[in-house]
């Protein structure tokens, strides 16, 4: 029979229980352990994210930098396929002023669909879900109108019905800071 089934076969019982002391230093011990590699977690996780924000930084800038590139060629391409356009509208007989106010429709349009469609994209801004739910448990501008943790009601359809009776909600809370609209 080998050691460990030696073991095995004794009863738990018949073993002297562990000396206090001893015990005592083994949670110490333990918890220094857990405690030092809790401490290396966050050692490495600092490390980690400060050369991820060194990296975003740095995209960051690049980015900036081409996005101007892109927006200074996109312009120019614009002029120039307007210019283009005033001209064929020109050529086919158009006075001047049709044909530049024609060019400046289309540019108005373009506008006004770009601006419509950057006005949704920022609505993404306003982190809804995340205060939603920071909202129902208690925390920001709009807890006292969202429903509690425990409540059965949607806290997305509660931003709705308050969305759409906006001038029924309260403006401010009792410490006057002002409550933006979910």
């Amino acid at each position: 029979m080998s050691e460990g089934d030696e073991r095995r076969d004794h009863d738990p019982a018949d073993q002297p229980p562990p000396d206090f002391a001893e015990s005592l230093r083994d949670i110490g011990s333990t918890a220094k352990a857990s405690l030092g590699a809790a401490a290396d977690s966050a050692r490495a996780l600092r490390s980690l994210m400060a050369a991820d924000l060194s990296l975003a930084r740095v995209a960051m800038g690049r980015a900036l930098a081409f996005a101007g590139v892109a927006v200074a060629f996109g312009a120019s391409a614009w002029l120039f396929l307007m210019a283009t356009l005033v001209a064929l509208l020109r050529n086919m007989g158009l006075s001047w002023l049709m044909s530049m106010l024609i060019a400046a429709g289309i540019s108005l349009v373009v506008t006004a669909y770009a601006g419509w469609r950057a006005m949704h994209y920022f609505d993404h801004t306003r982190l809804q879900a995340t205060r939603r739910q920071l909202a129902r448990l208690g925390i920001g501008e709009l807890s006292d109108l969202m429903p509690t943790p425990d409540s059965p009601q949607s806290a997305r359809e509660t931003a709705k019905d308050l969305r759409e009776n906006v001038d029924q909600m309260p403006k401010q809370q009792s410490n006057d800071i002002d409550i933006t609209p979910p």
